[in-house]
């Protein structure tokens, strides 16, 4: 049975754009769809709900609008993993985003192969930087998780199974391999992976990988249990 398609929503305020990308990605069928388009975060936030998208495909540069700060307001609306379309290649902006929530960044200037590329790996729980910019976005994750309170965290990490603790880790040591060459590391399947990873980063309040590692360096999760 074939998978269901990426459900990809774009946000853009420059209707040319918004076109461009609306045929880019239904070039890309049957892996991926357009289910909805806004050209500003109002719009988008009344139907981003009803359009149920798995990836949003976000240019931060939205004119009067903070492009980074609307993060926050998608993922309250939605689970979908936000992928950042920009031609802005400020790498401060770039940090900004993905610590504000966004799974990833990618120039406008990619090739099409590379933007399709990258929400597929977003959609399945990668993270899409470089990695000198995947390296300080997780020194300031650190950073920033030392201000929060260590009790709730104790809970939730004791709620871990000793596999999943297992899993933590070695996704942790692998924090720039693909999803294909962890779960080899673990002698599983990518999708048993999968399904081990979604119960833990709901077990311990974190959106993705990048999360994952800076909350396992955080709370010494990086080893493998005993």
């Amino acid at each position: 049975m074939n998978p269901s398609p990426i459900r990809v929503f774009l946000i853009d305020d420059h209707r040319s754009i918004l076109w461009g990308l609306e045929r880019l990605i239904e070039s890309g069928k049957p892996a991926m769809q357009v289910v909805g388009s806004a050209s500003n975060y109002t719009e988008a936030l009344k139907t981003i709900e009803q359009a149920a998208p798995d990836v949003i495909l976000l240019d931060i540069d939205l004119g009067t609008e903070n492009g980074v700060d609307g993060i926050p307001k998608l993922m309250d609306k939605t689970k979908a993993k936000i992928l950042v379309l920009t031609g802005v290649r400020d790498t401060f902006t770039h940090d900004k985003v993905v610590l504000a929530g966004a799974s990833g960044v990618v120039g406008k200037e990619s090739a099409a192969e590379i933007i399709l590329t990258a929400i597929a790996k977003v959609h399945e729980g990668e993270i899409w930087l470089d990695r000198v910019a995947t390296s300080r976005v997780f020194v300031e994750f650190s950073r920033e998780g030392t201000a929060q309170a260590a009790n709730p965290d104790r809970v939730r990490m004791e709620s871990l199974t000793s596999r999943e603790k297992m899993i933590v880790a070695a996704t942790t040591d692998n924090a720039g391999a693909t999803a294909k060459v962890i779960a080899a590391t673990l002698h599983i399947s990518e999708h048993t992976l999968r399904n081990h990873l979604t119960s833990i980063y709901d077990k311990l309040n974190v959106a993705n990988r990048l999360e994952l590692y800076a909350y396992a360096q955080k709370y010494g999760l990086t080893k493998k249990p005993g």
